[in-house]
């Protein structure tokens, strides 16, 4: 009994699933650590094989020093779309640092070693939210479709365009900041309108010691207005990972 290798197959696919690895690795919501490490690598090899057909149809298999050179490039790739995916949904985390800041919650600042998060509640709350939000609506799914289609735009051992890739994390950087201004916008303008009110009957009855009650107040506006912005929370998410698989399927 004799078997037949084809060693450009091989070679194809692992050249795709060092690509699959590398974004698994560092894009939401795979990037979380409370998924193991064998269950993402498990997940990158099982992607690699579902576009083998796709990858492996004008494949031409280079000799060593080439193929060390396509590891280097897939790896490079993986982790550069990821990177901008990771940044797209970074507004979450940013609109929740936002309201620990304004909130008064930022004393209770703490690290978070699964989701790799450094802040304070609503932090934290909203990274959760987010991710919980991806896997119900089924949003990881778009992300793993625009990663296909990155193939198409860049094929296996092609360099990445670092014009294109700066200009997409350039835009990345904008919509993150510009996202989480949007979504914790109305609360921190009732804060500021909040602390404005506080410093007024400071000046009108400054026996009252108002600023002594601007905490509690603060975190009361706070926790009571946080439900619009959960309300709103899965439009956001589906606007964010429309975003998402636009940068991953448009740079090459």
């Amino acid at each position: 009994m004799s078997f037949d290798i084809d060693q450009s197959w091989i070679e194809a696919v692992m050249l795709a699933a060092v690509r699959m690895t590398a974004f698994v690795v560092i894009a939401p919501p795979f990037s979380y650590n409370a998924f193991p490490a064998r269950v993402k690598a498990m997940v990158a090899i099982g992607l690699a094989l579902a576009v083998s057909p796709a990858v492996t149809h004008d494949f031409h298999a280079p000799d060593t020093a080439g193929f060390l050179l396509a590891l280097v490039l897939e790896a490079v790739t993986g982790a550069a779309l990821g990177f901008l995916v990771m940044l797209v949904f970074s507004a979450i985390q940013s609109a929740g640092t936002l309201i620990d800041q304004f909130g008064g919650f930022q004393l209770a600042q703490g690290y978070d070693p699964q989701a790799m998060v450094n802040g304070a509640q609503f932090t934290r709350l909203f990274q959760m939210t987010a991710l919980a939000l991806l896997f119900a609506s089924d949003g990881y799914q778009l992300v793993l479709g625009g990663l296909t289609r990155s193939f198409t735009a860049l094929p296996l051992g092609a360099a990445i365009d670092t014009g294109h890739l700066a200009e997409a994390a350039l835009t990345g950087v904008t919509q993150m900041m510009l996202a989480a201004v949007q979504i914790a916008g109305p609360l921190i303008v009732v804060l500021f309108l909040a602390d404005a009110g506080l410093g007024l009957i400071t000046r009108v009855a400054p026996a009252l010691n108002a600023f002594a009650l601007g905490f509690p107040l603060k975190i009361l506006l706070t926790v009571s207005l946080a439900g619009v912005v959960f309300v709103a929370l899965p439009g956001i998410i589906a606007a964010l990972t429309g975003q998402a698989v636009g940068l991953v399927s448009g740079v090459n």
